[in-house]
This record gives structure tokens, C-alpha cells and sequence, in this order.
């Protein structure tokens, strides 16, 4: 039998992060350190510490790290009340990229590794990156990754670009993908390599401006130049790293999912509160059947992409990889909620093209969400794949 209902100790919890978020963050919503850039690492900082205080910073780690290690079908439901506010995942940090790189590390790590590297960022201390993405397309199509490490047998020397990293300014743990190149003295292959953002080799070019201002710090490009590491700096093994992003990937598609689900619930409540009160034409815009109807349409699309994730996640609680479900519910998930957030802009009209409500930078981000972790189209092309391979398989 299948159970939709929420045990009374998660909703307890759902309710404690709800209401954090509603009453301590969403007044630094109109804060000038949230920059086009997003929260510089100053506001961060006092938002972390107000999560500390409350004694929810990081709930979604492992118990051996101190966190409560929520199942995915959990998280689902925390994740979505951490997102009532685009600032929420941030002071509670579970937002992009750290809380999938604390999931990678957690996985692979090895104990010294997850001391230097990983406990920090679990505390609050720094920030993550993963350098993935290149500017030749590198990153949805991770085949034709460029930026090579060169092994002599004691080092690794990594050279290449990188763009849409987020968070790189500032963030000291760094995971770093990089092609070793066919050697003398063991395996070549994509590799991950853990290293300090500090570490010489690491130059930030710029930070790019791009429409969304929800992650810490931006969305960076960076130049690795002889960036040189220690044989100790491969993060699990070498030749591997498609394999690990694969396993990063998936929950942390789903938990994007969860985040923006919650952000577009905070747009569709400021709609419908805009809709009970404004009035045109002698009487309340709710009254009027075009904005009603998209109210609806808004509700059944939030209903419709919550379930979609709880399935997902039910999925990855029962061990599955997760890789055909996520990019299923990926695709339509963020599809269907950039559309609620495009109607309630509609709703607000003039309002919602401004900063009167957050609604406008929910819309913005939202657009963005289409392309984090995989644009619609890549995810519907791996989809076609998989029910051409084994139809029957993907019709149960």
C-alpha cells in the first residue's frame, strides 16, 4: 500500500525549518549583500550563524558528522520547507553545489580527506565547488572534458578552463575534474582531485553575471595554471570520476527539485494573497476566471511536481541508481514550476517585474533552474535512450 502521509516527527521538523526560514531569513531578502552575484560571503556567514543558534545547520548530514541523515523521501519534505525562501537553503546549508559535494565526499572520502576537506564545509566553516563545466562543452557532456593532469609518478600537474563554477570565489575545498593522460605508472582517465582553493594553480578570472542571484558568491571562471597536486589529492580512484558524478548527480538533480518546489510554493502564496486583495473592475482579481484559472493550474502543478519527487526519491531509498527517474522528474519538474512562477509574475503584473516581492528574482532563478544539473533536452535525450533500450523495463 502506498502512504502519502508525513509522520509527526518530520512534520514537526518541516514546521521548525518552515518557520525559521519565514521568520529569521526571509528579512535578508531585501538585504544589499543578496548582490547580482548573489550572497556575498558576509551574508552567509550571518545567515549560517543564525542556523547554528537554531540548531539546523546541516541537518541533512551524516549521523557520524553530527546531522540527523535524513532518507531522500525526507529530505524531499525538509528541503522543499528550507526553499520558502531562495536564502533558506543557504543559511541552512543544504543549497548547491555544497550540499551534493558534502554527499560526494561523504561517499568517497577518504578519512583524512573528509577532515580536511569535508568536515569544514559540513560545520559551515567554507564552501565547495565542483569543477566540472567547460567552455567546450564539458559538463552535460562530460566526453569531451579538456583539462588534463599530467602524472609523473609523484604529481599530478592539472592545466585547463573552467566556467559556471559556482561559488568559486572564496571556496577552499575544491573537487576538480581533470583528464589524466595515459602514463607510465598507473591509470589515466577522468579523475576527481580534492585540493584547497588557496592552492597555487588556481586563478579566478571573473565572476560572470548571469541572470539567476541565488548561490553564493556567483558562478566563477577559472584558469588552472600548473596547478600542482600530491598523488594523495585523487578523491576515490583514478579513471572514475563519470562514475562519481553520476553518483552526485542524481540526488543532487532531485534536491534541486525540492529547493525551487519550495520557492515556487512561496511565489503561488504571494500570488493568491495579491489575487484575494487587488481589485479591477469592481472586484477582487481572484474573482476573475482567467486569474483563478491559473491559480489552479499553479496548484495542480505543485501538487503534481511534488508527488513526481517523492516517487524519485522513494526510488533511491530502495537502493536504485536513480539515474532514469531523476532525469524524468528533473525535466518535468523545473518545466512545470518556471511555469508557475511565470504565472504568478502575471498575476502581480507590474509587481511581479519588480522587487516589491521576491517573486520576480524567484521567476529569474527559476529560468535558471531549467539548466542546473542538465538542460531539459539532455535529460529527455537520456530518457528516449533508455525506453528505446529496454521498453518494457521502463514501461512497469
Amino acid at each position: 500500500m502506498i502512504d502519502f502521509e508525513i509522520p509527526s516527527d518530520l512534520a514537526a521538523q518541516r514546521d521548525e525549518i518552515r518557520a525559521f526560514v519565514a521568520e529569521q531569513i526571509v528579512p535578508f531578502e531585501r538585504d544589499p549583500r543578496l548582490t547580482r552575484h548573489g550572497p556575498n560571503e558576509e551574508l552567509r556567514t550571518e545567515l549560517v550563524a543564525l542556523a547554528r543558534k537554531a540548531g539546523l545547520l546541516t541537518f541533512q548530514a551524516p549521523r557520524r558528522f553530527g546531522g540527523r541523515e535524513p532518507s531522500h523521501c525526507e529530505q524531499a519534505v525538509l528541503y522543499e520547507a528550507a526553499g520558502w525562501s531562495t536564502l533558506g537553503p543557504v543559511a541552512l546549508n543544504c543549497a548547491a553545489p555544497d550540499e551534493g559535494n558534502m554527499f560526494i565526499l561523504g561517499k568517497i572520502a577518504n578519512e583524512q580527506q573528509a577532515e580536511e576537506f569535508l568536515v569544514p564545509v559540513i560545520d559551515g566553516r567554507q564552501r565547495s565547488v565542483f569543477a566540472m563545466t567547460e567552455p567546450g562543452g564539458a559538463g552535460s557532456d562530460p566526453d569531451q572534458l579538456k583539462t588534463e593532469a599530467v602524472f609523473d609518478g609523484e604529481q599530478y600537474v592539472i592545466n585547463g578552463r573552467k566556467w559556471l563554477i559556482t561559488g568559486a570565489n572564496g571556496a577552499r575545498t575544491w573537487i576538480v575534474m581533470a583528464r589524466v593522460a595515459p602514463n607510465a605508472h598507473g591509470p589515466a582517465g577522468p579523475t576527481l582531485f580534492l585540493c584547497d582553493g588557496r592552492t597555487p594553480g588556481i586563478e579566478l578570472e571573473r565572476v560572470m553575471d548571469t541572470m539567476d542571484r541565488n548561490y553564493v558568491e556567483g558562478h566563477g571562471v577559472v584558469r588552472f595554471d600548473n596547478l600542482t597536486l600530491p598523488a594523495s589529492a585523487v578523491l576515490g580512484e583514478v579513471g572514475q570520476a563519470l562514475r562519481y558524478a553520476q553518483m552526485r548527480l542524481a540526488p543532487a538533480r532531485l534536491t534541486h527539485c525540492m529547493r525551487w518546489l519550495g520557492a515556487a510554493a512561496r511565489a503561488q502564496s504571494i500570488a493568491i494573497e495579491h489575487a484575494r486583495t487587488r481589485t479591477a473592475f469592481g472586484k477582487p482579481l481572484a474573482e476573475h476566471e482567467g486569474v483563478s484559472f491559473m491559480l489552479a493550474d499553479n496548484e495542480i502543478a505543485l501538487q503534481q511536481s511534488r508527488l513526481a519527487i517523492w516517487w524519485a526519491c522513494w526510488t533511491l531509498d530502495r537502493g536504485a541508481k536513480g539515474r532514469h527517474e531523476s532525469s524524468m522528474v528533473k525535466a518535468v519538474v523545473s518545466e512545470d514550476l518556471f511555469k508557475v512562477a511565470d504565472r504568478c509574475v502575471q498575476v502581480l503584473g507590474g509587481m511581479g517585474i519588480s522587487d516589491e516581492t521576491p517573486v520576480g528574482m524567484i521567476f529569474s532563478d527559476m529560468r535558471a533552474f531549467r539548466l542546473y544539473d542538465g538542460p531539459t533536452e539532455v535529460h529527455k535525450y537520456a530518457i528516449a535512450r533508455q525506453v528505446l533500450r529496454n521498453p518494457r523495463e521502463s514501461a512497469t
